[in-house]
């Protein structure tokens, strides 16, 4: 089978048969998701990007069985219905790492805040129909080491896969609370592969591991090692501020990880949560991490606390943009608010079915458009549509338009406000929400109207190919054959694509990917490259015909359209359909 040398791109859609839209006036790397291929224990974990409830930003240094409880109880009659499924335990349920630690050397439980153990509050929030989360730092507690307890299941004691001369990170009990671990030593995986088991004994469904940076590269390798053997299906988070230059590193190992440290403005602003300025800092970030997220892994821009009002520190039109952004980014959606104080405004953005449906989309939007504090942005639903940003990061309320080029088309298109749930009409060539207030947002599902035109298909193989592209035999493509090796060079390129007049049409590719996905760039007419991303079978099929339906825009008479991708192999293509 051609493209022997396969790179995996893992992306979220909203059919099996792939249904989806294109965003334009990219480039290929602007967009590209190329990592790794995930480990099939991860596969299916993370489909969507992950929402519930965190303790962190409201009860924070005090997580108890009690407040855990109480908080979950509310989530489960208030929000679960609308996906919000997760609870959260953050830092600060152990005893000091320096002194304490149980008989296996891992993080002993604190019985004044949590009397019947960890395992008891899971199962609560379980038979509440959520699902639970658990903490941890890198390492390994220098108590443990102290004791030079042996390591479950192994002869091996602490002392030998400790690196003393290097501490870890540990907010709670500061940096000298736990040693580095030297994970060439023998006995280091099976450490972390013991707590990854009490962990799943407990019966957790989630894991933050926090503190860790490019140094600790190791442990998140070894966590994410560990989580897979355990028996139980384990979303794992990394936290925080991770290095945008090994993201690549991060999808490969986890499924979410924190693009920023914490959205909280602790002392500059007692009594609130957040406040505007820490919030709309994950606007930039959100951008350049976007080519990153996608199924299988997602851009985490920490806690949306929207829930509250005045706890917030945020007016509501600040709160509903937060949740427009972290809904445009495809970020994991998670409250640190008190939920007994939830407003009925709060409860009303959170519970927004088509906002939600947005963020769970897991497709993360591009900007496209950045100026005087005005930002577009973009992303396909799946189905040929496209949703739309429009955010006011000014002072003074302003109009905002965004452009149907912006977009990849021309023509007409159908607009809805999708916070008002009201259809807006349609509109040519461009729309511009006015009147949108200082720090305000508006989120519109753009829907291109298409010209209708008799069904032409034109072959691949027939095509003009180039560069190292090649015809191959696929048993079930169109004429038994479909071309591959399209990038690195390769190109294939359609040529005499001929339609009566000018105007947006329907392209349906049929390809073949027996991977989790990969993008393949098309150029229409000579003009700019955009970035189409297929979704794989994941089941190394390469006879198994999949079909990507996208609009473009063609000239009356004959069109010339190329499929490249400088810097990786995308799917075989088996024929490309208009109309």
């Amino acid at each position: 089978m051609l493209l022997k040398k396969r790179l995996t791109l893992l992306f979220i859609f909203l059919t099996v048969v792939s249904l989806m839209g294109v965003s334009n006036l990219h480039t290929p790397t602007h967009i590209a998701h190329a990592s790794p291929a995930l480990p099939a224990e991860n596969n299916g974990i993370a489909k969507t990007p992950f929402m519930g409830w965190s303790t962190w930003s409201y009860i924070g240094k005090n997580p108890t069985a009690a407040n855990i409880e109480a908080q979950a109880k509310i989530q489960a009659a208030s929000l679960k219905a609308y996906g919000y499924n997760y609870v959260l335990m953050d830092d600060w349920y152990y005893l000091n790492p320096t002194t304490t630690v149980d008989a296996d050397g891992y993080w002993y439980i604190d019985a004044s805040k949590f009397p019947n153990g960890i395992a008891a509050v899971a199962s609560y929030v379980h038979s509440l129909g959520l699902k639970f989360g658990s903490y941890v730092t890198p390492g390994i507690p220098v108590e443990a080491v102290k004791q030079n307890i042996t390591i479950k299941g192994t002869s091996y004691k602490a002392s030998q896969i400790a690196d003393t001369s290097k501490y870890e990170i540990n907010y709670n009990y500061g940096n000298k609370a736990m040693y580095a671990i030297n994970y060439s030593a023998p006995g280091a995986q099976a450490y972390i592969n013991g707590w990854a088991d009490q962990l799943a004994s407990w019966g957790i469904d989630f894991l933050k591991i926090d503190g860790v940076g490019d140094s600790d590269i190791p442990d998140i390798q070894a966590w994410s090692t560990a989580l897979k053997q355990s028996g139980r299906s384990i979303y794992f988070d990394l936290s925080n501020t991770l290095d945008i230059a090994n993201a690549n590193t991060w999808k490969t190992n986890a499924h979410a990880w924190r693009t920023q440290g914490d959205v909280e403005c602790y002392n500059s602003c007692r009594g609130q949560l957040v406040n505007w300025a820490t919030v709309s800092s994950r606007f930039n970030s959100a951008a350049s991490w976007a080519q990153y997220g996608g199924y299988g892994g997602f851009n985490d821009l920490d806690a949306m606390d929207v829930a509250d009002g005045t706890l917030d520190g945020l007016t509501n039109t600040q709160r509903q943009t937060t949740m427009s952004l972290w809904a445009m980014a495809s970020a994991p959606m998670y409250l640190g608010d008190d939920l007994s104080r939830m407003d009925s405004y709060g409860l009303s953005l959170l519970t927004n079915t088509e906002v939600v449906a947005l963020d769970q989309g897991g497709i993360p939007a591009l900007r496209v458009g950045n100026a005087n504090n005005l930002q577009v942005w973009e992303k396909p639903n799946g189905d040929g549509s496209y949703s739309v940003g429009l955010f006011n990061l000014g002072t003074a309320t302003a109009s905002i338009k965004v452009n149907w080029s912006q977009l990849g088309f021309g023509g007409s298109a159908a607009v809805r406000n999708l916070w008002t749930h009201t259809n807006l009409g349609s509109f040519n060539g461009s729309y511009t929400a006015t009147s949108v207030p200082a720090y305000g947002s508006v989120l519109l599902r753009v829907t291109p109207s298409v010209t209708t035109t008799t069904t032409t298909s034109y072959e691949a193989e027939a095509a003009a190919l180039a560069g190292g592209a090649k015809v191959a035999t696929c048993s079930n493509c169109s004429g038994g054959k479909d071309v591959g090796y399209i990038g690195k060079g390769g190109t294939l390129q359609f040529n005499n694509v001929n339609v009566s007049k000018a105007g947006s049409y329907v392209l349906n590719v049929s390809f073949v990917d027996g991977d989790a996905g990969r993008i393949t760039n098309i150029s229409v007419n000579g003009g700019a490259a955009t970035p189409l991303i297929f979704t794989g079978t994941a089941d190394v099929n390469w006879n198994k015909v999949q079909v990507l339906k996208i609009i473009v825009s063609l000239n009356a008479g004959n069109n010339t359209l190329l499929f490249s991708n400088a810097s990786a192999y995308g799917p075989d293509i088996d024929r490309i359909t208009v109309g």
